[in-house]
């Protein structure tokens, strides 16, 4: 059964709604862009990256050949030349097996003699990372086609604003929640507009994200502060401070937050709009109150979806930490509150909450955008969709929305 999928069945917005739309965002855009100059970091206050080795030693790629020696440790590899080695063994907390491809560094320029030359550094992932993303791009690109290689391109430029501003503003000392302000903002701005064009549509929902970012990022401010986030709590926040003596750990956990719910405020408020429009499209009749009666029904199933993607998202990333804090003998309400694990409990409920509000926010500036009523009599064009799968949708309206009347 075919279903035809057409973006602006329901009609353009009337011309006074997409000039205030317009001014609107572009207001913000400018804002925006002003916000990246000012937070700009000068190249002498970014810290010099730190050498990934100790001055004398060198890189190798390497191939374990065997087991450990059961008296010294040492484990026997291969060069790229053929020649054989020995390495130092990582210890049992990472087992390595003949055959394993690995990253050592060389240290025989500075070792003591006697020494096994070589020490452990890392597995070589790079062709099991890129086969894996070569995999997801071409499910994407099979499923969404074009709108799912614009999606890719914005995630591209997502991550060219992440490095190339974001972090080098952090490690100045800018301003933390300026910077995740004008990063979040930036990034929707072209990730939006490539992923689902330009269309009042979509800036209905550009604009509920960036009202939602800025409810999360003054929530995000206050509880920070009140539950005192330090963003000292891992090994690798703990050695920032003396690679990069200006970057503020607070601010910087700030701003993770805040990132943290970017994207999934695009999910709920691109759903949102895209659900008036529709329901618009199937309902032409249909005032702008039972717009949103009937929109905020499909989000508050979202809403509920969402809540449990969120925190499952960080129970599966930080499974083993929670192991750990599981395995003291402490009340649960103690353990959700130390230190380990306060900073994503916080990130998780602070996401939540921006993305609860932003879906009430969205579908009223969705409602108030979407064309009018259509007049009693009037025709306007029918949305092209499987009048099979509609049906049920168009005799809920000609019924009323009573009690169990769905409009997803």
């Amino acid at each position: 059964m075919a279903h035809a999928h057409s973006h602006g069945a329901a009609g353009p917005a009337a011309p006074r709604t997409t000039f205030l739309l317009v001014v609107t965002l572009v207001s913000a855009l400018l804002v925006t862009l002003a916000g990246l100059w000012l937070l700009w970091p000068n190249a002498g206050d970014v810290p010099d990256r730190v050498p990934a080795r100790a001055e004398g030693t060198s890189f190798v790629d390497a191939t374990v050949t065997g087991p450990a020696d059961p008296t010294t440790g040492s484990i026997p590899v291969e060069l790229p030349g053929g020649a054989s080695s020995r390495m130092q063994s990582p210890g049992p907390s990472i087992p390595l097996a003949a055959g394993d491809r690995i990253t050592a560094v060389d240290i025989s320029q500075v070792a003591q003699p006697g020494v096994d030359p070589l020490v452990f550094m890392d597995f070589q992932r790079e062709l099991p990372i890129a086969l894996l993303a070569i995999v997801y791009a071409v499910v994407v690109l099979l499923v969404a086609r074009w709108r799912g290689l614009a999606a890719m391109a914005g995630l591209g430029v997502a991550f060219v604003v992440l490095l190339g501003f974001t972090m080098p503003a952090l490690l100045a000392g800018q301003s933390a929640i300026g910077v995740a302000l004008v990063t979040s903002s930036l990034v929707m701005f072209v990730t939006l507009y490539l992923a689902h064009g330009l269309s009042a549509r979509t800036s209905t929902a550009l604009l509920g994200t960036l009202v939602g970012l800025a409810l999360t990022a003054g929530l995000a401010a206050w509880a920070s502060g009140a539950a005192q986030i330090t963003g000292t709590n891992d090994e690798m926040s703990a050695f920032l401070p003396s690679s990069a003596p200006g970057a503020d750990l607070r601010g910087i956990a700030l701003c993770g937050i805040v990132l943290a719910g970017m994207g999934v405020l695009n999910d709920v408020t691109i759903t949102q709009a895209s659900a008036v429009w529709e329901l618009r499209a199937v309902a032409p009749g249909a005032s702008r109150s039972e717009l949103f009666t009937s929109a905020m029904r499909i989000g508050r199933d979202h809403i509920a979806s969402t809540v449990y993607t969120i925190a499952f998202a960080y129970v599966g990333a930080a499974l083993p930490l929670l192991m750990m804090v599981w395995l003291v003998d402490q009340s649960p309400a103690t353990a959700l509150t130390s230190g380990e694990i306060a900073e994503e409990v916080v990130r998780t409920l602070v996401g939540s909450i921006g993305l609860v509000l932003a879906i009430p926010i969205t579908t009223a500036i969705a409602t108030l955008t979407v064309p009018g009523p259509a007049a009693e009599g009037s025709t306007t064009p029918e949305p092209a969709s499987d009048p099979e799968l509609m049906a049920p949708v168009s005799e809920a309206w000609a019924a009323g929305p009573g009690p169990g009347t769905t409009a997803s």
